[in-house]
């Protein structure tokens, strides 16, 4: 891979979707996991939500236990969220915003507004080794009240650039993300990104200066639909890279 190009992360939750939409124990987890990782994926993510709507606890515990790149857990700050993350230790830990009734994350966390909350659960995961990254849109305030937590990494969120679709729209929320990803940086953060981030939107946002890592879930699992997951993968990596489909 070009070291320019971010790495990629592959969320495989929507292949759960697919599983407990009829309670079956397939399509199976750690074999799609498997086939993200022959397709190129350098990290796998899960969001283990409250509600258990598609990754279960038997999920995350197996694909720690087995998965031979980085796992990623994406997790509410809760209590339970904290403790499953502990003893388990994945990788990374990405804390998101999260909300029963929402089909999927919907925005940042309000850093400044949460930093009692959010304080003990980044200090008891970075006590147990685990990285952890906050989810925040591209705001100035909410990236200097993730570096004044310590937190090493922010994952920008991207879903106001992914649903634009006026040019001058699309310009402007670029723009934003281009912003934002050198102010973290210039406190000292990593940058990741990721939310609605599709073949034909992403390339942009891999080119941004110091992007680390893209986490895509939802379009991957739907091309594999017509390709397979192995193939879906890879060819979100060309994308990334910008090449034509």
């Amino acid at each position: 891979m070009n070291p320019r190009t971010p790495r990629l992360g592959v969320n495989i939750d929507h292949v759960a979707t697919l599983r407990q939409a009829r309670g079956t124990s397939y399509p199976d987890i750690l074999a799609a996991a498997r086939a993200a990782v022959a397709g190129g994926a350098q990290t796998i993510t899960v969001h283990l939500r409250e509600d258990r709507r598609h990754i279960q606890d038997a999920d995350v515990e197996q694909l720690r236990a087995v998965l031979g790149v980085p796992l990623n857990l994406e997790m509410a700050a809760t209590a339970e969220m904290v403790s499953i993350a502990t003893r388990l230790r994945p990788a990374a830990c990405c804390v998101v915003p999260e909300r029963r009734e929402e089909l999927t994350t919907e925005g940042g966390l309000d850093v400044l507004g949460q930093r009692e909350q959010l304080d003990p659960c980044c200090r008891a995961l970075a006590a147990a080794g685990v990285e952890v990254s906050l989810f925040v849109d591209p705001d100035t305030a909410q990236l200097d009240a993730a570096a004044e937590l310590g937190v090493p990494t922010v994952e920008l969120h991207t879903g106001s650039y992914a649903l634009a679709s006026e040019p001058a729209t699309v310009a402007r929320e670029l723009a934003a993300l281009e912003h934002a990803a050198a102010h973290a940086r210039s406190r000292g953060l990593r940058v990741n990104a990721g939310h609605g981030l599709h073949y034909d939107n992403v390339a942009a946002i891999a080119a941004i200066e110091g992007m680390h890592e893209l986490n895509i879930g939802h379009a991957i699992v739907a091309a594999a639909i017509f390709s397979g997951l192995e193939a879906a993968v890879a060819a979100m990596l060309d994308a990334m890279r910008g090449a034509p489909a």
